[in-house]
């Protein structure tokens, strides 16, 4: 067995625990494989293995990439996307977890427009207040009323978009030296995302994108559906890999 499959399976099984743990199905959760300096090789062989879900952080990258990889590959984009690069995004990517302005919707709407359907997308919010982190301020939208209706406000705009579908939060915690501590910032997003779907019912909601290699078993205990995975899974599996 090589290294690559010895990771995967530890983490479908850390997935399987987490998710007994917490009541929940595992089925109802997506691992989305982040393959940022991988090569198109490796992520084959990740396909080849049963994954089929792989999440980019650079358009360019992606570009580089997908398109000498299979076509039943659901490729998400999960990194910052600069407004002058969306129209960039709908070829390559079948689900965004970045959205994090009310410009950078409209641009992808706009880039959407000749899609059958609409591109799912996830707001993405920052719940812990870090300055380095991008994302909707939503640190203190339960006590600061203008933090909430800037929310509000966005969330009603992005939601009227035709051609984006809004399915829901992704966030991204503090780098932490116990996971355990992250568990507040990701209920945190849920009881965010269960107030927006009360005052959006149109929108669909269903997704928390939460939970990376460091933290992903108790974002599962807080009910994420999508956690980002790359170094458990790809590490040391092979060297990093970079266009040119």
């Amino acid at each position: 067995m090589n290294t690559l499959q010895e990771n995967l399976e530890s983490v479908q099984e850390q997935i399987a625990t987490a998710a007994q743990r917490a009541g929940r199905d595992a089925s109802a959760i997506t691992l989305v494989a982040v393959t940022k300096t991988q090569s198109p090789e490796m992520i084959q062989a990740a396909h080849d293995l049963g994954l089929r879900h792989f999440g980019e952080n650079r358009v360019e990258e992606a570009q580089a990439k997908t398109g000498s990889l299979p076509g039943d590959i659901t490729w998400h984009m999960i990194g910052h996307i600069q407004s002058r690069k969306a129209k960039l995004v709908p070829p390559l990517f079948q689900f965004v977890h970045s959205v994090e302005s009310v410009k950078l919707a409209r641009r992808l709407d706009g880039a959407c427009a000749e899609r059958a359907e609409p591109l799912p997308v996830l707001l993405e919010c920052n719940v812990s207040g870090e300055a380095s982190k991008y994302g909707f301020a939503a640190d203190r939208w339960t006590e600061d009323p203008v933090q909430r209706d800037a929310l509000w406000a966005a969330a009603s705009e992005i939601v009227a978009l035709p051609h984006l579908s809004v399915q829901g939060l992704m966030t991204m915690a503090p780098i932490l030296h116990d996971q355990e501590q992250a568990r507040p910032f990701f209920a945190g997003l849920r009881h965010l995302r269960d107030e927006l779907a009360r005052a959006f019912p149109e929108a669909g909601w269903s997704h928390l994108s939460m939970g990376m290699t460091d933290d992903f078993e108790v974002a599962i205990e807080e009910t994420a559906t999508l956690i980002r995975v790359g170094r458990a899974i790809f590490s040391p599996a092979l060297a990093p890999w970079r266009k040119g």
